[in-house]
């Protein structure tokens, strides 16, 4: 389901609500958010799965916890490591009333990969993925506000959040199935009640106008003479300097006047798609079989992930999530049947590559993460 529809039952409108820049409440189903990041989900991170910091960080009252009070050492293959979660001392600082922070679960953990795919995917803007789990009676931080837009999804418990300044102040209960979403800027607290709350938070990175020309300026300033240091002595000859400046200045016009606003938008674009988190589950069964594929064999697409093609010259830029190929352009057909296919066999290729042609490209699709093998 596409991730908007799913959070609002309405892609469109809940699109207007959030660049209107307003706060936004939706319940669903006590079970809709069950798939996400479950209690017992959680507790496996926590006790089984060898977490370092700082993936895991622990707040109470306002502070964050120092990681030596729940991490230990140890060694592996005589290699030291440290940041290790200690299970034993973060239950006890987690029942003694500290909120435990997951950070990146995006980046470990499938299906928030996958949801904050799909949300890229839907606003062209990176996301990341955080967990609170908070004891009964509790409170990780004071009240504050993120630098970037968060939706909240409520999955175990219920948590009592207070949003807006002291002089306008909302109340929100958040309860299993519910999803909010709070702009950049907006203050806000939360505090558990009866029992432990788990939510997940979904940040939105926004890409800004600034960002944007700032890298589009970065790609102009290519002379390498503008990496040669200024003279020395600039500072005491303020004229002169500026007089240099002036000059830089105007150079820095004509490339902005000369600029095809096209080709920076496709740079712009292909930064974007070519670094984002790639999900990858089931990649090593594809690698070991491999060599096996042949022109019956079915492929698909894999969940979450994405093909972008730029024509560049006699060339094709393929841009996969957290990288970019290059390939020859004779294959823009193939490719695109590919894209436009969810499932497919290398022999429907036939019609624009000959045997070991196709089964070159299908392997090194298979390969790059983007296939998978069907079984």
């Amino acid at each position: 389901m596409d991730p908007l529809t799913r959070l609002s039952g309405d892609a469109q409108t809940f699109v207007e609500k959030v660049w209107a820049r307003c706060i936004y409440v939706h319940r669903a189903d006590a079970t809709e958010f069950d798939d996400l990041l479950s209690l017992d989900d959680v507790d496996s991170l926590l006790t089984s799965s060898g977490l370092r910091t700082p993936m895991v960080r622990l707040a109470q009252d306002g502070s964050v916890l120092p990681s030596a009070d729940y991490t230990r050492s140890t060694t592996v293959g005589g290699v030291a490591v440290t940041g290790l979660v200690d299970s034993r001392k973060l239950l006890d600082l987690f029942t003694g009333g500290a909120t435990v922070i997951l950070q990146g679960l995006h980046r470990y953990w499938l299906p928030l990969t996958r949801l904050v795919t799909d949300l890229e995917d839907a606003l062209g803007h990176p996301c990341q993925a955080n967990a609170y789990l908070t004891p009964a009676g509790s409170q990780g931080f004071a009240r504050h506000s993120d630098r970037h837009d968060v939706f909240v999804f409520q999955t175990h418990g219920e948590k009592q959040w207070e949003i807006g300044d002291e002089d306008e102040r909302q109340e929100v209960r958040m309860q299993p199935g519910m999803s909010m979403y709070l702009p950049t800027g907006t203050p806000h607290a939360a505090r558990t009640q009866d029992g432990a709350s788990l939510h997940v938070t979904v940040g939105i990175n926004r890409v800004t106008w600034r960002s944007v020309l700032v890298r589009a300026v970065g790609r102009l300033l290519t002379d390498p003479e503008l990496d040669e240091p200024l003279p020395a002595g600039y500072h005491q000859e303020p004229r002169a300097f500026a007089a240099s400046l002036h000059t830089q200045l105007m150079q820095l016009r004509n490339l902005l006047s000369d600029a095809d606003p096209n080709e920076l938008a496709t740079a712009e674009t292909a930064y974007f798609l070519s670094s984002r988190t790639a999900t990858l589950r089931g990649a090593l069964l594809d690698r070991v079989d491999l060599a096996a594929i042949g022109d019956s064999t079915g492929l698909r697409r894999r969940p979450g992930a994405r093909l972008t093609t730029v024509a560049d010259r006699n060339h094709l830029r393929l841009l996969l999530d957290d990288r970019e190929l290059q390939v020859p352009g004779h294959l823009a057909p193939a490719l695109r049947h590919v894209d436009q296919h969810h499932q497919l066999t290398p022999a429907d290729l036939a019609g624009w590559l000959d045997s070991d042609s196709r089964l070159v490209l299908c392997r090194r699709l298979v390969r790059e993460g983007l296939l998978e093998v069907v079984r």
